[in-house]
């Protein structure tokens, strides 16, 4: 009777498995990292001021404007808009951060301030066989009365590139 009673409880019984397995393989794809190179510093070339204040715009292409009481003379100088390369992944795309200002100083302790920074391409880059030129340009505020000579930032200023 125990064996009948045996066989029984095992005719009822039911196997359940609260168990089940899975795999997915992992991987990564180490890419070139981004990087910045300058080629050609910013200069906004030679200014002249009438007593008032004004600006000089000195677009990504290397053209520039005044304002104000400042004018361009003919002799235009050195005339150059911030040239960078961008270099990297092939057909990547990057961010593109440039500075909200600086301050250049002459000889002495006489300043004028640089903002308003622009670039072409603005705001985000595409490597295309993993490099591109990256021109910046900005406005510089003069003063009504400006003192004359050379005016620099020898720290220079940042632009910062970074993968999207």
């Amino acid at each position: 009777m125990i064996f009948a009673a045996i066989v029984m409880m095992a005719g009822f019984s039911t196997t359940v498995m609260a168990q089940a397995t899975a795999s997915a393989p992992a991987s990564a794809t180490i890419v070139t990292p981004i990087g910045i190179t300058k080629t050609v510093d910013m200069n906004f070339g030679n200014i002249a001021i009438k007593g008032t204040a004004g600006t000089v715009v000195l677009a990504p292409a290397g053209t520039r404007t005044s304002t104000g009481g400042v004018t361009l003379p003919a002799t235009a100088g050195t005339v150059a808009a911030a040239a960078f390369t961008v270099s990297g992944e092939g057909a990547y795309t990057y961010a593109i951060t440039l500075p909200a200002s600086l301050i250049i100083t002459d000889a002495t302790t006489n300043t004028m301030t640089v903002n308003t920074f622009t670039s072409t391409p603005s705001g985000t880059g595409a490597l295309t066989a993993g490099s591109q030129t990256l021109t910046v340009g900005a406005t510089l505020n003069v003063g009504a009365s400006q003192i004359a000579g050379a005016y620099t930032n020898a720290t220079g200023f940042d632009v910062t590139v970074n993968y999207n």
